[in-house]
């Protein structure tokens, strides 16, 4: 468990969206960066790829986003990744083909403050819910499939929600809805915070804290930028 999870909690706040974030010339920008970014990972099994955004490409950029968003959230520190470079990165651009499973994004050092996460879509196709349920252990991938808990990738793999979250069962015209590609068992004492539908512009933004996945409506493929932020 996180170290630190009283200051992580008093910065802590409900899911929100940051319209206009970014124009229309930017959005424009991004897209021609990320035909141009080395490949960092393509997950055959999950169906994705992602590449990482150096602080050293489009660096005036990377500042008029940095500046719009300490007036919305206040200063942060970054806590992407590195690329496998060594470069440090502003964030992670990420083309889907099937919809990402239940996870949290905590990173994997301990004595953090973890503070937001922000995605930033590049294609009006997606869907993103934000769960009310928290986690302060590290990044994790939750699921009840024996596979799936085998599978080896950047996060750990784990059932362990079941034991947090006792509840009711999952709202079954939500999973209908949204979440067909879960297994309703593995979302038992969950509910739903925030469903937001991607619209390109704008920004999401929520506490690591918070479980998440991407909705079952997608539509060929979305693409998105994901930045995680700490104090």
């Amino acid at each position: 468990m996180h170290k630190k999870i009283r200051l992580i909690k008093k910065f802590e706040t409900k899911p929100f969206v940051f319209k206009n974030l970014l124009s229309k010339k930017q959005i424009i920008t991004i897209k021609k960066l990320y035909k141009k970014l080395p490949l960092e990972i393509n997950n055959r099994r999950q169906k994705i790829i992602k590449k990482k955004w150096a602080t050293h490409f489009e660096k005036n950029l990377q500042l008029n986003i940095i500046k719009k968003l300490n007036k919305k959230i206040g200063k942060f520190k970054f806590d992407n990744p590195k690329t496998k470079e060594g470069f440090n990165s502003f964030g992670m651009i990420q083309e889907s083909f099937k919809p990402v499973g239940l996870h949290v994004d905590t990173g994997f050092n301990l004595n953090k403050i973890l503070y937001k996460q922000i995605i930033i879509p590049l294609s009006s196709n997606g869907e993103t819910i934000i769960f009310k349920n928290r986690f302060y252990g590290c990044s994790t991938t939750f699921s009840l499939d024996p596979k799936e808990l085998k599978a080896k990738g950047y996060n750990k793999r784990s059932s362990e929600h079941q034991k947090l979250f006792k509840g009711r069962d999952f709202n079954k015209k939500y999973h209908k809805k949204y979440l067909k590609h879960e297994d309703i068992k593995n979302l038992k004492g969950l509910s739903i915070e925030k469903v937001y539908k991607w619209k390109v512009g704008e920004a999401l933004i929520f506490d690591r804290s918070q479980l998440h996945c991407a909705s079952s409506n997608i539509k060929n493929k979305k693409i998105g930028l994901t930045i995680v932020t700490k104090k």
